[in-house]
Formats: C-alpha cells, structure tokens, sequence
C-alpha cells in the first residue's frame, strides 16, 4: 500500500510540474526547450534509481 502511494504521489508530481512546462502552441514558439526539460527529467531518474541501487546493495553487504 505504501509503495502504491509513493507511486502516485510521484506521478501526480511529475505531471504538475510537466503541464506548466508544456508549450500552448507547440515547440514553434516555445520559449523553453522541451526536449531539453526531457532530458533532464530523464537524467534525474535514471541516477535516482542506479543510486537507489547502490544504496542497498551497500547496505546489504555491511549486514
């Protein structure tokens, strides 16, 4: 139950701050660059989760 929970708190997260972030009228007069957001978005997930790993996987080798 608590993971389900964590799990949409993320996702009702990361959809608020993506909707503002969006363009109204396409990536033609946007002043931000989406695919750029993207990636960094991408990027912080991708080391929340090998840095999660490692975590445990430290903490299960010290037991």
């Amino acid at each position: 139950m608590k993971k389900n929970l964590f799990l949409l708190i993320g996702t009702a997260l990361l959809f608020s701050i993506a909707l503002p972030l969006h363009a109204q009228d396409g990536c033609v007069n946007s002043p931000e660059n989406p695919t750029a957001i993207l990636a960094v978005v991408g990027s912080a997930g991708a080391f929340f989760v090998s840095a999660r790993a490692r975590i445990k996987a430290r903490r299960k080798s010290s037991k």
